[in-house]
């Protein structure tokens, strides 16, 4: 997607003045290092690429890699093996939808961000719930329309407080908070700097990690990965650049991101070969004739002085 200069340089400049940001998460600023939480200076090393059909959202129980499409639900081995596809997802919904965004697993249950999307605008958004063994539809949670939020990207489950949280592609100003039991909604979190054009969310070990096509595929700019620390009661939230997606087969439309916590892998959804306009896709770059999604596996690497 296109970005503005003012928000690139503002950015830049950012990441230029962060020793403080540094201090408060426990790592320098390393030069191609990106720092991970609780872990010192570490490197993220791309393990290998699996092409999936859902060109949205990422997520795992730990065993399979559950995928989502626009319209679809996608349950893969984590060989890549296609093994179980619910391609009505919306079939049981009071309300019309025709996208899904990123996705997250909990507790045997699947939380989608659903809504109708046309033209850069998202209505009836809703969190609908689908059970992991068989990708059948279980319930809804309604989106509060006093929040502000005007689309849902992404959501993610934050265990430890017991909350949901969504992104939102057309306004990324704000994240929004969800209470996990009840439904409820419980504020929202004003993000400083802004990362633009937000695909997808994941919740780890007391941080928010949130993946942004705010790069220009035109020109082959790579996508990022912003990190942030959770405090619930906060009302904003300063934002860290966590890692250029320059690994990327090619630059394209980043989507949804997850932490595979029985290996320690950062699972990230991009798509490439299509042209992207407004969200939707819309004719392809040369040498492709479709659109192609793939799971970026990240891995942890060995830790480096300075």
């Amino acid at each position: 997607m296109q970005t503005s200069p003012s928000h690139r340089n503002s950015g830049k400049n950012y990441l230029a003045a962060i020793p403080l940001v540094a201090t408060l998460f426990g790592c320098a600023p390393v030069p191609e290092v990106a720092c991970v939480p609780g872990d010192g200076r570490s490197a993220y090393e791309l393990q290998r690429v699996i092409e999936v059909a859902g060109r949205q959202g990422i997520a795992t129980d730990g065993t399979h890699y559950f995928v989502s499409g626009s319209t679809a639900l996608y349950v893969y081995s984590k060989d890549g093996e296609l093994l179980q596809a619910n391609k009505e997802p919306f079939l049981d919904l009071t309300m019309p939808a025709n996208h899904i965004g990123d996705i997250a697993i909990h507790d045997g249950e699947l939380f989608a961000g659903i809504e109708w999307f046309d033209d850069g605008q998202g209505t009836n958004i809703q969190v609908a719930v689908y059970d992991t063994a068989n990708l059948a539809y279980l319930r809804s949670i309604d989106w509060n329309p006093d929040s502000g939020q005007v689309e849902v990207s992404a959501v993610t489950i934050d265990s430890d407080n017991d909350l949901i949280w969504m992104t939102d592609w057309v306004n990324g100003r704000y994240i929004y908070q969800y209470d996990l039991e009840s439904g409820v909604y419980r504020g929202r979190l004003q993000l400083r700097p802004v990362p633009h054009r937000q695909q997808g969310i994941a919740y780890r070990n007391g941080f928010l990690f949130i993946t942004a096509d705010d790069g220009e595929a035109d020109l082959e700019e790579p996508d990022s990965l912003w990190r942030l620390r959770v405090e619930p009661t906060s009302i904003s939230a300063l934002v860290t650049h966590e890692l250029d997606l320059s690994a990327f087969n090619r630059a394209g439309e980043i989507e949804g991101v997850a932490w595979d916590e029985t290996t320690n892998e950062l699972l990230i959804l991009s798509n490439r070969g299509a042209r992207i306009v407004h969200g939707m896709p819309s004719g392809y770059y040369p040498g492709y004739d479709r659109e192609i999604h793939e799971v970026y596996i990240f891995a942890k690497g060995v830790k480096r002085q300075k």
